[in-house]
């Protein structure tokens, strides 16, 4: 993979170079020491991944990011010392387009190896995403739903960009919703909870991480908050699950979509979001297949128009709108 560093400290530079080294297949293709510098070296020549720092002189990671991807969009990933000081800064970058964040390699602690271990492992990741994983191909219906609830569901699965999507969305819909509202974003779980409190801090409705064993309720909006999938069991709770271990999406919006699918007996709205690669598409799919309204973001609108594509592609989504029109339509379903 062709990588590009961008990042002010030499320090952190170096141990980047050192932690990429463990791996021969990446090439670092050029360092930027802010983020003008990287806006530029990215026009000339568009790397496959930027490991993109925040704090930087003359512009910061976060407007770096937004230029980028409006101008020579690629994957990014952001880079910090410090993720808690940062938590704000971190989802304002992937609300345009960022698609994870991990820690700085510490340099000369411990065992190298391991120390670049996490770094590699999102890189991992990162190539599946782009491109170097075939999608499956799952044709098989979902079985009759037989679970008891009375009340609505809105589920929503996000990733690239999705930060700021949810965060417009949220703003929507007021304290006295009706439904229950869950979200499935793609994010490591370090970061889960300082996102719940980011988007509560905006939103009307209340936002947390879900809990093991607890059912989806109205006037409350539930993140998946670990590296483990989320989905509905039969009796209407939500479970964290390692299986299927294979996915490379974490947690998958394709095996929660799947499970309100097969158990959920109410009314149940299905929302994919901007986001780079196809999760999402078929548990959407089989949503409509049972009967939901499905909507996926337009193009115009998102900020990595992958997800919400492939949704289109097979015709999942019933109905295609701008982020700013979903909040209003469901408003529309929810207050008869």
């Amino acid at each position: 993979m062709k990588i590009a560093i961008v990042n002010d400290m030499p320090m952190a530079v170096e141990a980047l170079r050192r932690a990429l080294a463990f791996e021969p297949a990446h090439q670092i293709v050029w360092v930027a020491y802010n983020g003008a510098e990287a806006v530029e070296q990215c026009a000339r020549l568009t790397p496959d991944l930027i490991l993109m720092d925040l704090i930087m002189p003359v512009m910061d990671g976060v407007e770096a990011t937004r230029q980028i991807m409006a101008a020579t969009p690629c994957a990014i990933v952001i880079v910090t010392v410090d993720r808690q000081q940062n938590v704000h800064r971190v989802f304002e970058a992937m609300g345009h387009g960022a698609l994870d964040v991990v820690d700085t390699p510490a340099l000369g602690a411990g065992n190298p190896k391991e120390a670049a271990a996490p770094l590699l492992r999102k890189i991992l990741n990162i190539g599946w995403l782009i491109g170097q994983r075939s999608p499956q191909v799952k044709t098989e219906p979902a079985p009759l739903r037989k679970a008891v609830q009375r009340h609505g569901l809105v589920a929503i699965g996000s990733s690239a960009g999705g930060p700021a999507a949810l965060e417009t969305l949220l703003r929507g819909l007021p304290r006295d919703f009706p439904a229950a509202v869950v979200l499935v974003q793609h994010v490591d779980q370090v970061f889960a909870a300082g996102m719940a409190d980011w988007l509560s801090s905006s939103a009307d409705l209340p936002v947390r991480l879900a809990r093991e064993g607890e059912p989806p309720q109205p006037g409350t909006v539930l993140l998946a908050g670990t590296n483990h999938h989320i989905r509905l069991l039969k009796d209407g709770t939500l479970a964290y699950t390692a299986e299927p271990v294979n996915e490379i999406y974490r947690p998958s919006i394709d095996v929660f979509f799947e499970s309100v699918a097969r158990y959920w007996s109410g009314d149940a709205v299905g929302v994919l979001l901007t986001g780079m690669g196809r999760d999402g598409a078929q548990g959407l799919k089989l949503m409509r297949q049972q009967g939901y309204l499905t909507i996926a973001q337009d193009q115009q609108s998102s900020a990595v128009y992958g997800m919400p594509k492939a949704a289109a592609a097979i015709d999942a989504a019933v109905e295609i709108r701008s982020l700013e029109l979903i909040a209003p339509r469901l408003m529309e379903i929810f207050y008869p």
